[in-house]
């Protein structure tokens, strides 16, 4: 096994909930899965746990080196929960296709988040 890559993200709680003020349920569909949408949205501070998810995307992104746009989408990269709370990500549509490519074998996740911040650490790992 080896590591193909890594990513770390930071996001301001405050941004991500002026997006959801601003633009709504417009950002939330172009963002975030369904699954996440639900989940984030029974929690008692939805925009902590937006936040999370919106680091892990950007994270994702940056292990792959990508970035979010033309190799994959927003919501190509989906943050899930164990029984246990252990978050874990599922790979769809272009995210899906480059970790084919690169032998992408399992891809590690840590999730943090306080009033003020959310940061998401991802490893990819052959």
């Amino acid at each position: 096994m080896s590591v193909l890559g890594i990513g770390v993200d930071i996001v301001e709680t405050a941004r991500i909930a002026h997006s959801l003020g601003r633009f709504g349920e417009r950002f939330l569909q172009r963002v975030f899965t369904a699954g996440e949408i639900e989940y984030c949205q029974s929690m008692k501070f939805p925009a902590r746990h937006f936040a999370a998810r919106f680091a892990a995307k950007e994270a994702v992104s940056k292990a792959f080196g990508t970035g979010i746009g033309r190799a994959m989408g927003w919501r190509d990269i989906d943050v899930h929960r164990k029984e246990s709370g252990e978050p874990f990500v599922v790979l769809e549509g272009g995210a899906k296709q480059l970790a084919a490519e690169r032998g992408v074998q399992k891809v590690w996740i840590s999730l943090s988040h306080t009033d003020h911040h959310a940061a998401a650490t991802i490893v990819l790992e052959s």
